[in-house]
């Protein structure tokens, strides 16, 4: 019975594949990708804000992120090779006969589920290990370049546990070391997440001037005109860059809508 559990889970999870590869559609570029990918994304932050799931600034923040993957998003990439599909339907086969073949090899169904107890053991080791790399950190030389690898790893690592603060001391330790534009627009962007718009305007206005035509330096100018309470401001810029964007550029509908949302 178990093994008929386990054929009809690997159905279900592989279902959506068969069908994509059964039904004639026609080809979609990197594009039309990247936005179908952020307007699901986006009608389910709705989803769960409608829900009470999500306040306002949990919200916005989740929205900003969304923002930011397809500001950085590459263009379209070439189309897949016609033996993509081909693979692909040998996968519906192979995958379902390989996870049965490992789980029978080296299975181990009576394991529990990892307790709140372990999940919290695990939290203290991320914390220890991140101790660990800021103990290493005051060890090498304050402004040289082992310092600055070191407090980028560390803002990263903060941010993605969601620690926006410990993150954006990071990310401005990085900058005090040597300023680079793309490393400046990851602390704009979580200055913006901490509502401090002064700070990440100032910084936006320093960056631009080393890269003005930057679309996610542009793009997050706006918000924070946006967010203070200056729409006019935030339509100038966007309108401009707007100008600026190609037709088929993967956030060009995301900042139509941006556009459009303004009082």
């Amino acid at each position: 019975m178990i093994w008929l559990l386990f054929l009809a889970l690997a159905a279900l999870a592989l279902a959506p594949l068969g069908w994509s590869l059964a039904r004639p559609r026609a080809a979609r570029g990197r594009h039309d990708a990247d936005l179908a990918l952020y307007r699901a994304q986006l009608a389910e932050l709705d989803r769960e804000r409608a829900a009470g799931r999500l306040d306002e600034a949990a919200f916005a923040a989740a929205r900003t992120e969304v923002q930011r993957r397809l500001l950085a998003a590459p263009a379209d990439a070439p189309a897949p090779h016609p033996r993509g599909a081909a693979t692909l339907a040998a996968g519906l086969f192979l995958i379902p006969a390989l996870g049965i073949g490992l789980y029978l090899w080296n299975g181990t169904p009576d394991v529990p589920a990892a307790p709140f107890v372990e999940r919290a053991a695990e939290a203290a080791r991320d914390d220890a290990l991140l101790a660990q790399l800021r103990a290493r950190i005051a060890q090498v030389p304050p402004a040289s370049e082992g310092a600055r690898q070191g407090w980028l790893l560390l803002g990263n690592a903060e941010r993605a546990r969601g620690r926006l603060d410990p993150a954006a001391e990071a990310f401005a330790r990085v900058l005090a070391i040597r300023f680079d534009p793309g490393i400046a627009a990851e602390l704009a962007e979580l200055q913006v997440q901490r509502n401090a718009l002064e700070p990440a305007a100032a910084l936006l206005a320093q960056s631009l001037q080393a890269a003005p035509t930057d679309p996610r330096l542009r793009f997050l100018a706006g918000m924070v005109e946006a967010r203070a309470g200056r729409p006019a401001n935030a339509r100038v810029v966007w309108q401009g860059l707007l100008a600026d964007t190609p037709a088929d550029a993967p956030w060009r509908g995301m900042l139509e809508q941006q556009l459009r949302e303004l009082p």
